[in-house]
């Protein structure tokens, strides 16, 4: 039996194949939690940056009821599709790394991306808009709204604007740092929105960048291989330029054999004494304070994020996979997640951890490792 083919619009056709695979090859880089929620034990939202250039907030026990029996489990065939509760389309090209600035009514949504820029609003406005979601998008402007510096080249030529890759805060210092392409961090002053500090040192471009607060510090993940300690960066906003008091290259072994190694992520303990990080199919854990490394293993995939859990440390990367190892690098437990390859692990304050990467799935996991819900996110 043949079909009728007299209202076939080919046209029609191809752009909902491509737009189909287009929804099935996008990806979550960034999932974080809002700041003072009314429950701290029980996290409600959670905010997803994306591939598409969009930020949204999804509320997990709207998409928990929603969802039909089985669906809250990550190898459920036919993922659910959550309508986040607000969206913002908030970069042109791809939103690599949002964070909160502050707390409560005053807190700011910052993000970063392709296109170079680094964009806040205010969070009350995105989460009381009463915008209905379909109107959404560009329904709140940005408070803020900074750009990416060019180079000039020889006979006055700009260098292409260079995009980031990564952001951090010092809420007490009023200060924004960014991991750029043009191997430069930046520190921006969030009252003049302008750059008070450059940090040179890297030779290619930078994947990760944390605040170390405590002791005035920022550290810098990059292609190149090393991880920088920036230090007293108050001290020297004089000098508009950053200096470098320690140099750490997890990868130190790779590079004598010729083979490739960077650094694609990085993260601090609560005391800011111990330091993780992802260098390709290897995770290692630092001491600070004695400068020295404390343990280093090898992992099956590449270590795409990591965050510490008090003594543990959490890992996700290029495989379905969450992994839990303690500070000696012995492997404690794996649960299995949505996501096959995985760009982001964000850990809540109750001990709930969100996962997101490729296929714009988030899967939400309480603190017995059970999937809470597993969802698609809804793309425009």
């Amino acid at each position: 039996m043949c079909g009728d083919a007299t209202n076939w619009d080919e046209e029609t056709y191809r752009e909902a194949i491509l737009k189909e695979r287009e929804i099935h090859t996008r990806t979550v880089f960034r999932t974080l939690w809002p700041p003072s929620p009314p429950n701290p034990n029980n996290p409600d939202s959670i905010v997803v940056a994306s591939s598409d250039g969009s930020l949204a907030s999804y509320s997990i026990s709207s998409i928990i009821s929603e969802l039909p029996l089985g669906f809250s489990n990550a190898k459920a065939p036919h993922l659910f599709v959550a309508e986040p509760d607000c969206f913002l389309q908030a970069h042109d090209g791809p939103v690599y790394d949002a964070k909160f600035y502050g707390d409560g009514e005053d807190a700011l949504l910052l993000s970063c991306g392709d296109d170079g820029r680094i964009r806040g609003w205010r969070w009350k406005d995105c989460t009381e808009s009463k915008v209905p979601i379909p109107f959404q998008g560009k329904h709140v402007k940005p408070v803020l709204d900074l750009m990416n510096p060019q180079h000039k080249g020889p006979w006055g030529a700009l260098s292409p604007i260079p995009e980031n890759n990564a952001i951090a805060v010092n809420v007490l210092g009023g200060s924004i740092y960014s991991a750029a392409g043009d191997s430069c961090a930046y520190c921006w002053d969030l009252e003049s929105c302008q750059v008070k500090m450059v940090f040179k040192g890297h030779s290619d471009y930078l994947h990760c960048i944390i605040a170390r607060n405590s002791a005035d510090q920022i550290i810098t993940g990059s292609e190149d291989g090393t991880v920088r300690i920036w230090g007293k960066v108050l001290a020297f906003l004089l000098f508009k330029s950053g200096k470098c008091i320690q140099v750490i290259e997890p990868g130190k072994e790779m590079k004598s054999k010729g083979l490739s190694s960077y650094v694609g992520c990085i993260c601090l303990d609560a005391g800011e004494s111990w330091l993780a990080c992802g260098s390709g199919r290897s995770l290692s854990v630092w001491n600070l304070p004695a400068s020295e490394c404390f343990s280093k293993i090898s992992t099956p995939a590449s270590v795409q994020d990591v965050v510490f859990d008090e003594n543990q440390v959490l890992a996700v990367g290029a495989e379905p996979l969450l992994s839990r190892y303690d500070i000696n690098g012995v492997i404690l437990s794996q649960i299995q997640c949505a996501p096959q390859s995985a760009f982001s692990v964000s850990l809540h304050p109750s001990g709930v951890t969100a996962v997101g990467g490729y296929g714009g799935l988030v899967d939400v996991i309480s603190q017995i490792g059970s999937h809470l819900c597993t969802f698609r996110c809804q793309f425009e």
